[in-house]
């Protein structure tokens, strides 16, 4: 019987020197916030996802590129038109983004609680996304200067 829980334990151990012993997934995720005086038409935010320094030859992956952004009760529209750009091996690949917000009532939709509320959006579910190559984000609404809108992100996991 003992003998029995000794290979158990055993086992066990070599199974989790093995798990923790496999290579990382290469998850990344950037964030900015945007500034308090309104996010402008014109601008352009880039978001890249490692540092170049640090990465190794494989900056190529196949994997879900997800979209997001935080807001306050301060927001006036229930949507947001966006334009995403980011970069394959080969070539470039810009996606329109329409994020509803809120629902037809007008209740806020995403995580959050208080005045502030989460939002993320699987952009490409199969992205081929170059990790050394920013990720840009303009909005595209019908307005000059955008308020209410805290931070945006992706993440490729």
């Amino acid at each position: 019987m003992i003998r029995i829980v000794y290979i158990l334990t055993a086992i066990a151990a070599l199974w989790v020197a093995v798990a923790s012993c496999t290579g990382g997934q290469r998850d990344y995720s950037r964030w900015t916030d945007l500034p308090a005086r309104g996010w402008a038409y014109g601008d352009t935010v880039s978001l890249l996802p490692i540092d170049t320094a640090l990465h190794d030859n494989d900056s190529l992956v196949r994997r879900p590129l997800r979209f997001g952004l935080t807001h306050s009760n301060d927001y006036p529209y229930s949507n947001l038109w966006l334009e995403v750009t980011y970069h394959g091996e080969e070539s470039s690949y810009r996606d329109t983004l329409n994020v509803s917000l809120a629902d037809v009532y007008g209740r806020w939709l995403g995580s959050g609680f208080g005045a502030n509320y989460q939002h993320e959006i699987v952009l490409n579910p199969r992205a081929d996304i170059d990790l050394t190559r920013p990720v840009t984000v303009r909005h595209i609404m019908r307005v000059d200067t955008l308020r209410g809108l805290d931070r945006i992100g992706v993440s490729v996991r």
